[in-house]
């Protein structure tokens, strides 16, 4: 049984807030373990990087410290969001057209604080929860898109939500970027950083070791108040999300998983 449907049929039976409970407990836990047990420490190194987002605000919730650090080092740093944010429900704005452009908004001051220019942000648009099922035709086209970016950039780290990240988009996007890199045959180090899958997954059950394996940790602490800043510049988002789950990535840490070749 997929995770989405597990949650509906707990969020049926169990009321809203405990879940939210165990899930912040299970996150904490799960996090700390691989923080502390689990990982090994990460470098900042000179190596450009360009950050793949489903997602207005996963790109700063997994790795703003990352891109931080890297800004201060004057490496390039480029962001590319797959979707178009309209399946937001925190927003105030009435309709998509508005959503969209106020979760760009957000998304254009949340990197500007993390050091990243206007023009090094790109916004495929595709329609919020959508990538998983895609045309064969529009899934092309936005395997080629990706393409054209890292043909353009030749980036030689690439960030990417992990590959079980408990959510269809992530997931999706995970799938088209190694699309893409597997189609230039291109030599890069692929980073995957995690939004929803501590929060939603019991560990235990949904992944296998190797799912977690290779883990690096990141200290952020000389760059935490801007990732904080930049955060909180997704008011939109922060008025629907639980603050338990906010403050997991509000901490002096970030977690990435390497891709295995």
């Amino acid at each position: 049984m997929k995770t989405k449907q597990v949650l509906q049929k707990l969020q049926k039976i169990f009321p809203e807030s405990w879940l939210y409970f165990v899930q912040s407990i299970h996150a904490f836990v799960v996090f700390n373990w691989i923080l502390k047990i689990q990982s090994q420490p990460l470098k900042v190194t000179s190596k450009s990087m360009m950050v793949f987002s489903p997602h207005q605000d996963d790109e700063t919730f997994g790795c703003g410290g990352m891109i931080r650090l890297k800004r201060e080092q004057g490496v390039s740093v480029v962001v590319v969001f797959l979707t178009d944010g309209q399946g937001s429900g925190g927003s105030k704005a009435t309709t998509k057209e508005e959503i969209i452009q106020t979760r760009k908004q957000e998304a254009t001051t949340a990197l500007n604080i993390l050091g990243v220019a206007s023009k090094d942000i790109y916004f495929l648009d595709k329609p919020d929860g959508t990538l998983p099922d895609l045309a064969a035709d529009v899934k092309q086209a936005t395997i080629q898109e990706i393409v054209n970016l890292l043909r353009l950039y030749q980036p030689q780290e690439i960030y990417v939500p992990h590959y079980k990240d408990c959510h269809r988009d992530h997931e999706a996007t995970y799938t088209l970027v190694c699309d893409a890199i597997a189609q230039l045959n291109l030599d890069v180090d692929v980073l995957q950083y995690t939004i929803w899958m501590l929060w939603r997954a019991p560990l235990f059950i949904m992944l296998k070791l190797r799912d977690i394996l290779p883990a690096y940790r990141l200290n952020i602490s000389q760059v935490l108040t801007h990732k904080q800043q930049a955060i909180a510049s997704y008011s939109s988002q922060l008025e629907s999300l639980p603050p338990s789950f906010v403050n997991r990535f509000q901490g002096c840490h970030e977690i990435f998983f390497k891709t295995q070749s």
